[in-house]
């Protein structure tokens, strides 16, 4: 038996997502995540450089929260 564990996402991201897929093969969001997942992790450790400035994750977080994919207190 394969190990697991549970990944909280926001509702409204788990939706947007199954809308996603449709028609792509994936057969549940979780197997589109997992796929995703395994594609970035497959490059290895994040390096120095592709790391993000504090700075960019505070614009990231801002447009994401304006687009309403976060909610004022994330």
């Amino acid at each position: 038996m394969e190990n697991k564990v549970t990944l909280k996402i926001p509702r409204e991201l788990y939706q947007r997502l199954s809308q996603m897929i449709v028609g792509t093969g994936f057969s549940s969001v979780t197997e589109f995540i997992v796929f995703v997942m395994r594609t970035l992790a497959s490059g290895g450790e994040i390096k120095r450089e592709n790391r993000l400035t504090a700075e960019e994750v505070r614009a990231i977080r801002e447009r994401l929260r304006r687009l309403g994919y976060l909610k004022e207190e994330e």
